[in-house]
C-alpha cells in the first residue's frame, strides 16, 4: 500500500517522543558522563601524594652588604651580620615539595615523576587512608621525567594498571587524580584534546594533550580512561598563572611502561641506539630527493663505528620502517629505535635513490647521557650569519684574491670558492670536512639565507653527486636547468662537519 507522507496522530507523537530521546542522548553526550562515581571509587587509594624534603644552602644574594667609606668604625659591625654564617650565605634550611604518584604493585613499587622527587633527601608517600610511608628511589629517567619508587606496607597496597595508550582518541573522556597544590585526593575529569604532542621537553616527547585540570601537584599523578586504566602520568602543563587553563601534558603509558620495566630490572634505563643523525623530511627535501611525499627520516650522518654503519645505512637514505613500524615522521625515529631491546636485530627499510631497500641493524646500547638513540642533526643559530667589515652589500664575502670563485645569484644567491687551507683557515673549518665548495657569502634575501646557509659551508654533494670545485657546481646547474629540473638537492656540511640536506630552487 503506498503512503501518503502524512503521519497519525499517534505516529507523530511517537516520531517525537523519539527525536527528544535522542537529542538528549546527544546533549548528554556533548556535557560528558553522567557519573565516573563508580568507575573513580576503586582507583582512589591507590593514588598517593609525594612529599618530599631536602636541605639548601639560605643565600643573601639580594642584601649586598653596604659599601662603607674606609675606616668606618661600622665596618666591622656590618661584615659580621651580613656575613653571621660564614659568608657562604645562609644557614642551611629544609625545602619540601609536593606531587602525586601512583602504586602499581600490591608490594609497595609507585610511579611518579623524577622532577618531583629530584634531589630530595627523605621522600614520603602519604595514602588516602592517613598512612606515611617512607619511599626508597629505584630509579629514574631524565629524559622521560619519570621516577620508580619503593615503600614498605605490612599488607598489600592497592594498586592500578596501565592501559593501552594508543587505543586513546582524540575526544574521549579522562580523569586525573592527584593533589593539586597539596590538597590531597582530587579527581578531574575532562577529554583527550590531542595527542603525539612535542613540548621540547626531551628526546623522546609524545605527550597525550588533555583538558582535565592538571595544576602544581598533580605531577606524577595517574590519567585515566574510562575503564579505570592508567594510560598517561600527568607531567607539564602550559599556564601563564601557574594554575589550569585545559592544557595539561600527560606521559603516555606506552612509553611509561617501557621504561618502568626497565628501571624495575636494572636501576636504570638501557635505550637501544643505531648512531645515526637525522633530520625531518620537509616537502622541498623530499622533491629534491625524488620522493612522492614527505615521510620517513633522513639520514644526515651515520657514526662510523655505529650499529647502522654497519648494516648499511647511508647518509641520504631515508628511514621508513623499523622493526616493522612505519616511520612517518622524523620524531618518531628515536622514540621507536630507544624502546626496542639491546642487542636485538631489526628489519630497517630505506629510500634510496628512490627505490626501497631492506636492510638489517643490530641495536647498541646507548650510552652518551646527552645522545638520543638518534640525533637531530644540528640545525644553524637563527642569528649565525656571519658579516664582516669587507662583505659587500649583497652579503656575499670575497674570499683571498687568489682564490678561484663563482658567485652564483638569482635563487641560489651564493658566493662559492674551491676549498683551501686559506679559506679553512678562515672560516675555522674542522679537519674532518676533507673536501667540498665553500660558500664564501649569501646573497641578502635569497632562498639560501632563508634555508640558513651561511659563509664557511661546505657543499659536500649536488643532486646526489660530489663536487670538489666552484666550476663543478656552476656546470652541473646549468645541466640541471636544461634537462627541466625546478629544484636542487645539497648536501652541506658546516664548519664543524655537521651534515644536512638543503634544496634550493634553480628558478625563479
Amino acid at each position: 500500500m503506498a503512503t501518503t507522507g502524512i503521519l497519525s496522530p499517534r505516529a507523530w507523537f511517537t516520531a517525537a517522543a523519539l527525536a527528544l530521546t535522542l537529542a538528549h542522548g546527544a546533549h548528554a553526550q556533548v556535557q560528558g558522563p553522567e557519573s565516573v562515581a563508580d568507575v573513580a571509587a576503586p582507583l582512589l587509594d591507590a593514588v598517593v601524594n609525594i612529599s618530599t624534603s631536602q636541605t639548601v644552602k639560605s643565600s643573601r644574594g639580594a642584601v649586598p652588604t653596604p659599601q662603607l667609606p674606609e675606616g668606618s668604625p661600622f665596618q666591622d659591625f656590618f661584615d659580621e651580620f651580613f656575613n653571621q654564617d660564614g659568608g657562604d650565605g645562609g644557614a642551611p634550611r629544609r625545602v619540601q615539595s609536593l606531587g602525586s604518584g601512583f602504586v602499581i604493585d600490591p608490594s609497595g613499587l609507585i610511579v611518579t615523576n623524577y622532577h618531583v622527587i629530584e634531589d630530595a633527601d627523605e621522600i614520603t608517600a602519604n595514602f588516602a587512608d592517613g598512612r606515611k610511608l617512607t619511599a626508597k628511589l629505584i630509579g629514574r629517567d631524565e629524559k622521560t621525567d619519570i621516577a620508580l619508587l619503593q615503600v614498605q606496607s605490612d599488607a598489600p597496597l592497592k594498586s592500578v594498571g596501565f592501559g593501552d595508550s594508543d587505543r586513546i582518541r582524540v575526544g574521549d573522556w579522562v580523569m586525573a587524580i592527584g593533589n593539586p597544590f597539596g590538597l590531597g585526593g582530587t579527581l578531574t575529569v575532562g577529554i583527550v584534546s590531542a595527542r603525539n604532542r612535542n613540548i621540547n621537553s626531551g628526546p623522546y616527547d609524545d605527550f597525550i594533550q588533555t583538558d582535565a585540570a592538571i595544576n602544581r601537584g598533580n605531577s606524577g599523578g595517574p590519567l585515566f580512561n574510562m575503564r579505570g586504566e592508567v594510560i598517561g602520568i600527568n607531567t607539564a602543563i602550559i599556564s601563564p598563572t601557574g594554575g589550569s587553563i585545559g592544557i595539561g601534558f600527560a606521559v603516555p603509558a606506552k612509553i611509561a611502561t617501557n621504561v618502568i620495566s626497565q628501571l624495575r630490572e636494572f636501576g636504570e634505563t638501557r635505550r637501544g641506539w643505531i648512531g645515526v643523525r637525522i633530520q625531518e623530511v620537509t616537502d622541498d627535501v623530499a622533491k629534491g630527493l625524488g620522493l612522492e611525499s614527505a615521510r620517513g627520516a633522513l639520514i644526515a650522518g651515520v657514526d662510523e663505528s655505529g650499529p647502522a654503519a654497519a648494516g648499511g645505512i647511508k647518509p641520504g637514505d631515508v628511514i621508513v620502517s623499523v622493526d616493522g613500524e612505519t616511520i612517518e615522521r622524523m620524531s618518531q625515529l628515536p622514540r621507536l629505535v630507544a624502546s626496542l631491546p639491546v642487542g636485538k636485530s631489526v628489519p630497517v627499510i630505506v629510500l634510496r635513490d628512490g627505490k626501497e631497500e631492506s636492510l638489517t641493524i643490530t641495536l647498541g646500547l646507548l650510552k652518551e647521557p646527552g645522545q638520543a638513540a638518534a640525533s637531530p642533526a644540528k640545525e644553524p643559530d637563527d642569528k649565525t650569519a656571519a658579516t664582516d667589515e669587507g662583505a659587500d652589500k649583497e652579503g656575499t664575502e670575497p674570499p683571498p684574491a687568489d682564490a678561484p670563485q663563482v658567485v652564483i645569484t638569482g635563487p641560489l644567491g651564493l658566493g662559492l670558492a674551491d676549498l683551501s687551507p686559506e679559506l679553512r683557515s678562515r672560516f675555522g673549518i674542522a679537519a674532518g670536512v676533507s673536501s667540498g665548495v665553500v660558500v664564501t657569502g649569501v646573497q641578502a634575501g635569497s632562498t639560501a639565507e632563508d634555508k640558513r646557509m651561511e659563509p664557511g659551508d661546505v657543499i659536500v654533494e649536488l643532486a646526489q653527486q660530489p663536487v670538489t670545485s666552484a666550476d663543478d657546481i656552476e656546470t652541473r646547474l646549468a645541466a640541471l636547468r636544461q634537462e627541466g629540473r625546478t629544484s636542487v638537492q645539497l648536501v652541506v656540511q658546516n664548519k664543524d662537519g655537521h651534515v644536512r640536506w638543503v634544496n634550493l630552487p634553480l628558478s625563479e
